[in-house]
């Protein structure tokens, strides 16, 4: 009776030693030494790994891979989703989805985000590049987390049409604006450029990248309100 007390003693030592050298492996094994992270554009590489790998187990590649399986963020500000994926037991993709943003007003001194359903997400001090500034919309006040109170809700859309076409053909932007007929003009440095209408709006955006080079140092407005593939004549007013 008493050896087999000893048996069953040495059997749970041994369980319990071979948990604990587990333990340590994973813990040394699976610690992360490289990260790599895509899709940030607002917040730079070491505001997401701060963000991210926090708390006792922030380091550990099994641990960020379970909690951040895709999921959904509330309390970061142009962040919608975090996935950690593990490359290799020391090494992580951090894949992140932020907001798809429309552009941004400037309302009391605070930069105010919206998204394509004019829905203010956020407002910020921060520029984030390749949102433009929006001006020409015509509102009495601003509510976080509820729409632009504006009377033509489809020009969000609109907004966000030209943001995303200006990031595809990657075509710098200060600022678009609207007159109260809501024709679009985009301010880039000492250049405006008059598009109009949202007709044959990819064509006109498609072929500025063509455009941009020649009008450096030169101040004034590209008029493409007419343009089109086949009306392709586009004139420069030149600003003295």
């Amino acid at each position: 009776m008493h050896r087999k007390k000893i048996v069953k003693l040495s059997s749970i030592c041994l369980v319990i030693l071979l948990l604990v050298g587990l333990v340590f492996y994973i813990n040394d094994t699976y610690t992360v030494k490289t990260v790599y992270i895509e899709g940030n554009i607002h917040y730079t590489d070491l505001e997401i790994m701060d963000m991210v790998m926090t708390g006792k187990y922030g380091k550990s590649s099994i641990y960020l891979s379970f909690v951040y399986k895709n999921k959904e963020i509330e309390d970061i500000p142009f962040v919608e989703a975090i996935e950690v994926s593990i490359l290799s037991p020391d090494t992580i993709r951090i894949q992140v989805y932020e907001k798809a943003l429309a552009g941004y007003v400037t309302y009391l001194g605070k930069h105010m985000y919206f998204d394509k359903d004019g829905i203010v997400v956020e407002n910020s001090d921060i520029v984030t590049p390749g949102i433009p500034e929006v001006s020409g919309l015509e509102f009495d006040y601003i509510i976080l987390h509820e729409p632009l109170p504006v009377e033509d809700k489809k020009i969000f859309k609109d907004i966000l049409s030209v943001t995303q076409m200006l990031q595809k053909y990657e075509v710098s932007c200060d600022k678009l604006s609207f007159n109260s007929q809501k024709q679009m003009t985009l301010y880039m440095g000492d250049v405006k450029v008059s598009l109009g209408s949202t007709l044959n709006l990819n064509e006109k955006i498609m072929e500025l990248p063509y455009l941009i080079p020649s009008l450096a140092g030169k101040k004034g407005t590209l008029r493409m309100e007419n343009f089109t593939q086949e009306n392709d004549y586009i004139t420069f007013d030149v600003e003295n």
